[in-house]
């Protein structure tokens, strides 16, 4: 049998019918819905479940809509033009459906504490983050789930066939290596910010589309991932909602015309590029609304108060945060109702995943993407346990091989192990500067996939991290893997469609109305999906 080099002082060997990557809304919802269905599960998260990632560190609307045909009708439609036609109706209802069933479930069974409205029933189109999550990990804990904390998965591991059969990590905490035999995984480890401090943003670093793409899987929709969120300049605060009530300004005071935060944050990165900084006062929204704002979010408005700011009638600073695939629409290729990837026993939910499916090529903050969490989770980790319910007790004894490469085993001699902050230097060279990611041009864009594709040989060859800090080695290879996908099919679409807008191709090209599906690692392809499988609204 060939085991997972894990090279740490000591491997605890787990088993598992389903094992899930991730600790936020997408990872506790599949590790339920596994162990409902009667699957023994393990969860393991990078940091602590419940407190880690971009849901748990703030407030999020929630894509939930009654089951009325005249609010379905109007839900589904406000986005398929911003998405460039891309989403999926049939999609948009499975998700609608399964997201009110689950926030419905979340009031019931979890006993969240909606707010009541005037008529006195429960707002459930939102959720407080620390509270949503703290309820989500005890939910799991309830179920019999065992939560490894603090336990970032290296690789994946596969049988003889190619199929999924597990994972490899490590416990920080502990200074030891993990393995996990496992019927099928779930991967629920978020998209790629780039580390650029969004808030609760710098656990995402792509891991999971980076297994997936060892495993075999494909990717979609890598083009749509120049969403940057705009922040206070003094904090990492992303609410990008609040802003749709200000207004913003030259440094000396004068308006800035064309800014905004739905449309007109172009001209806000222009600005900054230009003159280094704009201002920002929210000074359209009324006194009941800014006593929303206050309950909705009150971590946005602490740095203020800390500094003697009120936003509401004096200005600051503000800067655009990179949220790449966190806020993009792009991720790990679906290729079935239950979220399967194309590999054996791999599924992907939430942020991993693609969500094209009911967004096309834009979304906003939360809403769609927290309702994707929940449905796309849910339905992982169901069909996760029925997987491995079908493989029986021969998932378990199967021989497995790991599949890690890139920063966990190179093709060359190693290097030092602190080659991973040169490796996140440069990539982040490359995607964080708005004129190369946000305001997007061939000529921009080509040089900067060639140092992408520079960096990705080096560290190929000798990038390798040691003890504890081996997860940031695969961090910093995810992340370059992520870049270079994004890149090449942003300079394959040659089009502005969705959030994916190029300077020198600024029209809609209807000959390109599919979805681009892109995979590999040291060689990237990228190609379209077949037409049939992309479906119009009428």
């Amino acid at each position: 049998m060939t085991t997972a080099d894990t090279r740490s002082p000591a491997i605890a060997d787990l088993t598992a019918d389903v094992f899930v990557a991730g600790g936020g809304p997408a990872a506790t919802w599949a590790a339920l819905a596994a162990a409902e269905a009667g699957a023994d599960v393990v969860l393991a998260d990078k940091g602590y479940c419940g407190t880690s990632g971009a849901t748990a560190a703030g407030g999020t609307g929630v894509w939930y809509v009654p089951p009325h045909p005249a609010e379905r009708e109007k839900a589904k439609a406000s986005r398929e033009a911003l998405g460039g036609y891309l989403a999926d109706r049939r999609w948009m209802d499975r998700v609608l459906d399964q997201t009110y069933a689950n926030v419905n479930e979340l009031a019931g069974v979890g006993r969240y504490p909606f707010p009541i409205g005037a008529d006195g029933a429960q707002i459930r189109r939102g959720v407080q983050g620390p509270e949503y999550m703290r309820r989500m990990r005890i939910r799991v804990q309830r179920a019999g789930v065992r939560i490894l904390d603090h336990s970032p998965v290296l690789e994946l591991l596969a049988d003889a066939s190619g199929a999924v059969a597990g994972v490899a990590g490590i416990r920080r905490q502990l200074d030891t290596g993990y393995r996990v035999r496992a019927g099928a995984v779930v991967l629920a480890t978020g998209g790629c910010a780039f580390l650029s401090s969004a808030l609760g943003t710098n656990v995402d670093t792509g891991d999971g589309a980076l297994f997936a793409a060892e495993a075999g899987a494909e990717l979609s929709g890598m083009e749509f991932s120049n969403a940057y969120a705009i922040a206070p300049a003094f904090t990492s605060v992303t609410k990008t909602a609040y802003y749709s009530y200000a207004t913003f300004f030259h440094a000396d005071g004068t308006v800035l015309d064309g800014a905004g935060s739905t449309k007109g944050r172009s001209v806000i990165a222009r600005t900054l590029m230009a003159e280094g900084a704009v201002l920002c006062q929210i000074d359209r929204a009324s006194e009941e609304v800014q006593r929303q704002m206050r309950a909705g979010q009150p971590n946005f408005f602490l740095p203020f108060d800390r500094l003697g700011i009120d936003p509401f009638t004096q200005k600051f600073p503000v800067t655009l945060l990179a949220e790449g695939t966190v806020r993009g629409t792009g991720g790990i290729r679906i290729a079935g109702d239950d979220c399967s990837t194309s590999v054996p026993g791999l599924y992907a939910a939430g942020d991993a995943a693609t969500r094209e499916l009911i967004c096309g090529g834009f979304t906003g903050g939360g809403s769609h993407n927290a309702a994707w969490a929940m449905s796309s989770g849910s339905w992982a980790g169901a069909a996760a346990a029925r997987h491995a319910t079908a493989l029986g007790a021969t998932a378990r004894r199967r021989e497995i091989r790991p599949l890690g490469e890139a920063g966990l085993r190179p093709a060359g001699t190693p290097g030092d192990p602190g080659q991973y902050r040169e490796v996140v230097a440069a990539v982040q060279e490359q995607v964080l500067p708005y004129e190369k990611n946000y305001l997007r041009h061939g000529e921009r864009l080509r040089p900067a996939l060639d140092s992408l594709d520079a960096t990705w040989t080096a560290l190929r060859a000798g990038l390798r991290g040691s003890g504890a800090e081996r997860f940031r080695a695969r961090e910093a290879a995810a992340m370059a893997a992520h870049a270079r996908w994004m890149y090449h099919s942003a300079l394959a679409r040659t089009e502005t469609r969705g959030m994916h807008k190029r300077a020198d191709f600024p029209e809609q090209d209807p000959a390109q109305h599919h979805r681009l599906l892109t995979g590999g690692l040291d060689t990237v392809w990228v190609a379209p999906e077949s037409a049939s499988a992309v479906e119009v609204a009428s």
